[in-house]
């Protein structure tokens, strides 16, 4: 693949087209994919709780970090509904405003992903979770409209979970596939999704609707799974012309998704979008590696990723280098960095690592550091064989290394999002 300089970086990020190998012409809805790069935030903690996004809702519960709830279900629980309810408005009402739509225009951005539950448009028998949610989702399609942001409306958690994360509403359960009804119901909520956000007040705005956020395909029945892509695109494309996003399931060896919803070898299959994504801190070896050897790691991942057959973009990564971020890994869990939690080989203290620590990043050797990793995941997941990048997250309590808007202002993501202080990283320019 060849990349002019006359292209991408000088000329702001606008359209990747010339970057991109030779495909198949595909029909595109909403957004062309193939042609036009998106550059985006995930609005994580707002509509689905994660314990290390937003501390404080788990920490007015007082006690130590193992009596606290462990997730939104357990949250509601602890409160009951009355009280969930209240606390949940106040934060859903406070958290995310029309102001930070504003800021993601100004800093370059035209996407937003926005994970939203299951249990936001049904719920089942004996659920504690609390309702509310919709309202907010439509309010922030409608600050994407007024600020020229487009969305994808990302399912991120269904009935028993699909991967035992906090971030699916319900920690260490992995019952989705196994429970009688749940991918069900899961099918009849993407059905209220697919036909109110197909709908004309959506068309400038809803880009994609995503089947289902990072199934834990080891864990699955991927079989299964694959099922599911299949009911969920003919649900959703039944409904009108929103692209389908479906992720790889951590399973992204042998090109194993090419033949899934294959738009080369189904011609009446269109605007599928494969997503990837991309942390490098959740194991003992990617913590070892150097800044170097994450900057080769990102780039490589960049030329390997198969577009051929799906258009793909990095739904998610990170400027993060560690794992210390307190309860990412959950709460009352410690970090692998200090094997504090699910390893014995430590890689090195966490409380020198001052991630919550605003003036930490301000050193120069530790900010040119985090730049250097974050400008090469941006030109990998852009020039590669990719379509763009969306950012985890847009905003957090106090983690540096997870905050978008923190990183702006430290320097460490640039403005404008062109600018680079380490000029080509991956090798994708071609003089």
């Amino acid at each position: 693949m060849k990349l002019s300089s006359l292209i991408t970086l000088a000329a702001g990020f606008v359209s990747v087209a010339a970057a991109l190998p030779v495909k198949l012409q595909k029909r595109n809805s909403r957004w062309d994919y193939e042609s036009n790069a998106l550059y985006g935030v995930n609005i994580g903690g707002w509509l689905v709780l994660e314990p290390y996004i937003t501390p404080s809702l788990f920490e007015a519960f007082g006690g130590d970090d193992s009596t606290k709830p462990v997730d939104e279900y357990h949250f509601c629980k602890a409160y009951g509904p009355d009280q969930a309810s209240q606390v949940l408005q106040n934060h859903w009402s406070t958290f995310i405003t029309e102001q930070d739509f504003e800021e993601m225009a100004c800093y370059g951005l035209n996407f937003v992903r926005i994970p939203i539950g299951y249990w936001a448009f049904q719920t089942l028998e004996g659920d504690p979770y609390v309702q509310g949610q919709v309202d907010y989702l439509d309010q922030a399609l409608g600050w994407c409209q007024k600020h020229n942001l487009k969305a994808w409306i990302d399912l991120h958690g269904v009935p028993g979970s699909q991967n035992g994360f906090d971030n699916s509403g319900l920690r260490d359960e992995i019952d989705w596939q196994t429970t009688e009804g749940y991918v069900q119901v899961t099918t009849s909520v993407l059905s209220q999704i697919a036909q109110k956000y197909s709908g004309a007040d959506y068309n400038d705005v809803v880009i994609g609707i995503e089947l289902v956020n990072e199934p834990l395909g080891p864990a699955l029945n991927v079989d299964e799974l694959v099922d599911y892509y299949n009911d969920g695109y003919q649900i959703v494309r039944n409904e009108g012309d929103v692209p389908v996003i479906i992720h790889d399931a951590f399973i992204q060896f042998n090109h194993y998704w090419d033949n899934v919803l294959n738009t080369q070898i189904d011609p009446s299959v269109w605007d599928v979008i494969l997503d990837h994504h991309h942390y490098q801190i959740f194991s003992v070896g990617e913590l070892q590696r150097s800044t170097d050897d994450h900057v080769s790691f990102a780039c490589n991942i960049g030329w390997q990723e198969s577009g051929e057959y799906h258009s793909t973009l990095c739904g998610e990564w990170t400027a993060a280098l560690t794992d210390c971020a307190k309860w990412l890994n959950g709460m009352a869990r410690g970090a692998r960095y200090d094997a504090t939690y699910d390893n014995s080989q430590a890689v090195g203290s966490c409380e020198n690592l001052y991630v919550a620590n605003y003036d930490y990043f301000t050193n120069e050797e530790v900010r040119s550091k985090y730049r250097k990793y974050v400008e090469a995941q941006m030109d990998a997941y852009t020039f590669g064989k990719m379509n763009g990048w969306v950012f985890w997250c847009w905003k957090t309590e106090n983690l540096i290394e997870w905050d978008f808007k923190q990183l702006v202002s430290l320097n460490i993501i640039p403005q404008p999002l062109t600018a680079r202080e380490y000029w080509d990283q991956c090798g994708y320019i071609k003089y």
